[in-house]
């Protein structure tokens, strides 16, 4: 651990939050610049639905949502609407604050009118979604399962799923909410750490019960009961892949801007937490996704009043030390170096013998009381290094040698679902090219924003602008769009076009030219039709620099 930053490169460097933990210049970062802003529940409710317009029967998976406060009154009047048509619907809406985490602020509203307005909603915008009343339970209780995704590359896109999650489980029998249960979060709500609290919360040493089990341990319940196990996993490496790719325009714009193309920076890798909650029908069900999911491997126990002890959860362990391991092994820089098959940690190896060693002593020397707790840590420390497989290597490999045979170590937990799958999925990245486009006329290196002036180049190489639509039309587009989304944007450092308001007026542009088109067609051929224009006009450049 380098607290205050390292001199020497690195060829992995593991941040604890953000890309920006230090300044680093080459090598490999486990954080994507931008991707804590981009899996916000706010920009990720908002890529979502674009996707959802282009491609409704596709991304049916995340729930119906609303941004607070800009879309209250649109929120209130579509549930008049809606229960309008249908006297007898009777919805429960669940509000979660866009930066909270870990539970925190979310709670249960059967009607527009409940949400609480005190002042916070302006000070801490959130999220209304549509809440699932019939999941499905696994002894009488709610759970959601939390995996975990390996973003290895977005250039060329690179995507992993780990084979086994965890399922974490409510504590307190499900009921379909009603106005005197909504406020029983042990009831309603998944989170670990608002269960944890509870009286009810089981810690068990096997991975099978308790209120913290594996994904694998249900699946193989349900594979029991007769329920097509493999369709469901399709279903959710369906749901991981789609996500990312509605992901990708905003994360590609963070990207080119800490790390601009043909200047010296490192590439970036990073394992994200999926949670998805299962329909009584087993459709998944997107909740939300955790740009730095716990990987502790240990929970607290409280042994008297004010006196704690970490006591190490199996279940944990299983699933976490694997995807962690892997990931490294994924991620090895000396792996494609190398014809023959070993693996280098390379730092670890030229540590690890030292550290064991003075590890075991430590440990020996904290027999009594007063070093228990230090003693007990010093223990899980030891059993991780082991866990992971390093150890071993170091014990087995021969003198003087730093390679681990690949072969040592167990297969690997993850698995390549893009660009696997990616024929079947491909289609789906328009607003990737839409977001190749507005990176295009950017102008400025590291900038997030388009100005005024890099839209109006867009608009003229792309041939867009006639006697129906003038350029002063165009600088109104750009104006009350661009107005409209600072407005309720959270980054006012940078004036200009951002990325989604660029995909709005790419939309309008696209359903001016293509009146009678549905809307994928629309922006489907009006990007065919901008980068027809652009190669032509690269053309021609290249032709009049010849001559």
């Amino acid at each position: 651990q380098f607290p205050f930053g390292r001199r020497l490169p690195c060829d992995i460097y593991w941040h604890g939050v953000s890309f920006h933990d230090n300044n680093i210049f080459s090598g490999q970062v486990n954080k994507f610049p931008g991707m804590m802003e981009t899996v916000r529940k706010i920009t990720l409710s908002r890529a979502m639905r674009t996707m959802q317009d282009l491609f409704p029967l596709e991304y049916n998976f995340y729930p119906r949502s609303w941004i607070l406060p800009e879309e209250l009154p649109l929120f209130v009047a579509e549930v008049r609407m809606m229960k309008d048509r249908n006297p007898s619907w009777k919805p429960t809406f669940i509000v979660k604050p866009d930066g909270g985490c870990q539970g925190d602020g979310i709670y249960l509203i059967k009607d527009p009118s409940d949400i609480r307005l005190t002042g916070s909603i302006q000070s801490r915008p959130a999220v209304v979604q549509e809440y699932i009343c019939k999941p499905l339970l696994v002894d009488k209780l709610k759970f959601d399962i939390r995996l975990y995704v390996l973003l290895k590359s977005l250039e060329p896109l690179e995507i992993y799923i780990a084979k086994d999650g965890l399922s974490r489980f409510c504590t307190e029998p499900y009921q379909e909410p009603t106005l005197k249960n909504l406020h029983q979060v042990f009831m309603h709500l998944t989170n670990y750490s608002l269960n944890i609290h509870s009286g009810n919360f089981i810690h068990s040493a096997s991975v099978n019960t308790g209120s913290k089990r594996t994904f694998s341990s249900i699946l193989c319940r349900l594979s029991s009961r007769g329920a097509d196990v493999k369709k469901l996993w399709s279903d959710i490496i369906s749901l991981v892949i789609k996500t990312i790719i509605a992901l990708t325009p905003e994360l590609k714009v963070y990207y080119q801007s800490d790390i601009p193309a043909g200047k010296p920076g490192p590439t970036c890798f990073q394992i994200l937490g999926f949670d998805i909650l299962l329909m009584k029908n087993l459709k998944p069900v997107l909740l939300e996704v955790n740009a730095n999911p716990s990987m502790r491997i240990e929970h607290e126990q409280e042994l008297s009043p004010g006196v704690f002890e970490n006591v190490p959860s199996p279940v944990d362990e299983e699933v976490k030390v694997a995807v962690i391991r892997d990931t490294l092994r994924l991620v090895d820089p000396q792996k494609k170096k190398r014809k023959d098959t070993h693996l280098l940690f390379h730092t670890h190896l030229l540590i690890f013998p030292t550290q064991v060693q003075s590890l075991h002593a430590r440990i020996a020397g904290m027999k009594d009381k007063q070093h228990k707790h230090h003693s007990l840590k010093l223990s899980l420390k030891l059993k991780f290094y082991l866990k992971l497989g390093l150890c071993q290597g170091v014990e087995q490999a021969p003198e003087g040698s730093e390679e681990l045979p690949e072969a040592a170590l167990p297969s690997l937990c993850l698995k390549q679902v893009f660009p696997k799958y990616a024929k079947q999925f491909s289609y789906l990245r328009l607003v990737d090219r839409v977001a190749a486009l507005f990176i295009r006329f950017l102008g400025v290196k590291g900038t997030t924003k388009l100005g005024p002036t890099g839209f109006r180049t867009f608009i003229r190489n792309c041939k867009l602008s006639n006697s129906n639509f003038s350029m002063a039309a165009v600088d109104i587009l750009y104006i009350d769009i661009t107005r409209r989304w600072n407005s309720v944007g959270i980054d006012h450092k940078e004036s200009g076009m951002c990325l989604q308001a660029f995909v709005e007026a790419f939309f309008c542009l696209a359903q001016r030219k293509y009146k009678s088109l549905p809307l994928h067609d629309q922006v489907a051929s009006l990007i065919e039709l901008c980068e027809c224009r652009l190669a032509a006009l690269r053309g021609k450049r290249l032709v009049w620099g010849c001559g």
